[in-house]
């Protein structure tokens, strides 16, 4: 039960929230970062008990499961499970969650209440996104990650926060379409070929599509989950509602929301396709590579400081989207490191931009010059994030890149070649950010409140946790272990016809991406 707990005292926390802010804002406030801890803590738990291979409890590597009947005519169920991959996520979702809360303690005034109700349930969509094996269910929170969202931008955001909102919507619903078209297509398919209607994850897995349909069945789930990522060409709502946020809703979305797409494709798309997804991997190489470049080309190119940090979250992610479709276990784990240091690294710019914003009531780094005197653990700050953003080593940034590109330099050298250079742009686009707004001449007249309390706690933790990911890579590399082996390995798979071998057996996806590159 530990995983539906999950998931109640996060929806449960979100309606006492609301409920309690009618006498007293500060309560909600509470109510909400207590509520995430508890969830911590039950990760911490799983984490401790579970999450070495010694855990294994079954391949796929679950290591707790939930499963009931849910509409049992349709084959729908009620199926949960949580492996090391989903562990991480889950574990990033609670701690960014709690950074969210305490970011927008004092920045948020308005409907307070409605406030952590709305963000609470964002984070019980993606902590259902992250459990989900029935991918009926997966869809249900899919979309339930997306109103919650919508209204967050929609009502706290900032002055252009109506536009942002409804492009975010049309972009992720358009995406979420195709995604659902999918999963009916897949859900149809199997039933004719096997006889059994099932939205269940073990049950698709078994059965393989006719090659006519996996390339389009695939489609559906790579358009939903890329612009979700956002894989560039799809990623034009990105930079305006990042922008137009409050800082809870942009760290939500940079630090969890993006990272489903790339757990869609490590769970979903690269399993159930594998020989679709290979078909498709040296082009997925290509937009992931071009994403480097182009975010952080953008990235420099703005004067707004959010608008900067949103489009590293273009580069960054496509060393993700690089990494995953090389498909060898050094680029995949190189990629599930490269989320986490995102969420980490990102996240806590954005919350220095929040504070600024607060603070200075601008986000234009022309208005912002010389803020170190004003603000030197500020600025130290983020000076720390930045460096980390843009790979410093013995951070964790640096360690997922490093490995995505050497996975992705034994598939295709001249690719992890020019997506090597995205290090020397990010080293550019960072330090510029740190001179332009806290280097310079002063604009700022006045004394300018330095990181309070509460904020250099905040900063305190992330630190902690680019620094431990970045000295200790192993702890999260072993934990995610047992998820990129089931994905690379055909050991899990119901044999059947390959389209690419010829034999009885789904190769390991590692294989198929290592022919279809030999092939070209």
């Amino acid at each position: 039960m530990i995983l539906a707990w999950l998931l109640i005292i996060t929806v449960g926390a979100g309606i006492v929230a609301w409920i309690v802010g009618f006498w007293s804002a500060s309560a909600s406030r509470w109510v909400s970062l207590l509520a995430l801890c508890l969830d911590l803590a039950l990760l911490i738990f799983v984490w401790v008990s579970y999450g070495t291979a010694g855990g294994i409890l079954e391949e796929p590597p679950w290591l707790v499961q939930l499963d009931a009947p849910w509409i049992a005519p349709l084959g729908i169920r009620f199926h949960l499970g949580m492996d090391g991959l989903s562990l991480l996520l889950l574990t990033l979702t609670a701690f960014m969650g709690i950074a969210a809360v305490g970011a927008s303690w004092t920045e948020i005034q308005k409907q307070v209440p409605a406030f952590h109700f709305t963000l609470l349930w964002t984070l019980a969509g993606t902590m259902g996104v992250f459990l989900a094996l029935d991918l009926f269910l997966f869809y249900f929170f899919w979309e339930l990650m997306l109103v919650p969202m919508y209204l967050l931008i929609g009502i706290w955001g900032h002055e252009g926060r109506v536009r942002a909102a409804l492009k975010f919507f049309l972009f992720t619903q358009g995406g979420g379409l195709l995604l659902f078209v999918s999963i009916l297509g897949l859900y149809f398919l199997h039933g004719h070929n096997t006889g059994v209607y099932s939205f269940e994850y073990r049950d698709l897995l078994a059965g393989v599509p006719p090659s006519s349909f996996a390339f389009w069945l695939m489609m559906g789930f790579f358009l939903g989950f890329a612009v979700k990522l956002p894989m560039v060409g799809l990623h034009t709502w990105l930079p305006d509602a990042h922008t137009e946020a409050p800082t809870a809703g942009s760290v939500v979305l940079a630090s969890l929301m993006l990272k489903t797409g790339a757990y869609g494709f490590l769970r979903f798309t690269l399993p159930l396709f594998p020989s679709a997804s290979a078909a498709l991997s040296k082009p997925a190489m290509i937009l992931g590579t071009i994403g480097i470049l182009y975010g952080a080309f953008l990235a420099f190119a703005q004067v707004d400081v959010k608008r900067l940090v949103a489009y590293t979250s273009i580069s960054h992610l496509g060393f993700a989207l690089l990494g995953i479709y090389a498909g060898n276990r050094l680029a995949l784990q190189g990629a599930i490191v490269v989320l986490l240091a995102h969420g980490l690294s990102t996240g806590g710019l954005f919350i220095v931009v929040g504070a600024l914003q607060e603070r200075l009531h601008t986000r234009r780094m022309d208005e912002l010059n010389g803020l170190w005197s004003l603000m030197p653990r500020m600025g130290g700050v983020a000076m720390f994030l930045a460096v980390a953003s843009l790979g410093l080593p013995g951070l964790a940034n640096f360690v997922g890149e490093f490995l995505v590109l050497t996975g992705a330099f034994a598939v295709n050298p001249p690719l992890a070649g020019v997506a090597a250079i995205g290090f020397v742009l990010s080293s550019i686009y960072a330090l510029w950010l740190i001179y332009r707004v806290f280097q310079g001449p002063q604009r700022q007249a006045g004394p300018v409140p330095d990181v309070s309390g509460r904020e250099a706690a905040i900063f305190g933790f992330l630190i902690a946790a680019i620094v431990w990911v970045g000295i200790y890579p192993l702890a999260v590399l072993t934990t995610a272990k047992p998820t990129v082996d089931s994905i690379v390995s055909s050991a899990t798979h119901v044999k059947q016809p390959s389209a690419v071998s010829g034999e009885r057996g789904r190769p390991p996806y590692e294989e198929v991406v290592e022919a279809a590159h030999d092939g070209d």
